[in-house]
């Protein structure tokens, strides 16, 4: 979930790389602490505004259901 506004591009961005780390097996707050790693350092999204207001809930382990 997002914690606020952002931009349908960067939104794409974040989740492609979210969903990428899922399909290798990561763990879903693993898949978005990676996602959110790729996007600090991409050119131009450093700033937290771009990759600190996805937050992961609920279950946090991989699609599998392995913990």
């Amino acid at each position: 979930m997002s914690l606020w506004s952002v931009s349908d591009q960067v939104t794409r961005e974040t989740m492609g790389a979210y969903y990428a780390g899922l399909k290798q097996g990561l763990g879903r707050g693993e898949a978005l602490r990676q996602a959110q790693l790729t996007m600090l350092r991409r050119k131009g999204r450093e700033h937290p505004y771009y990759w600190a207001s996805f937050i992961q809930s609920g279950e946090w382990a991989p699609l599998n259901g392995k913990q």
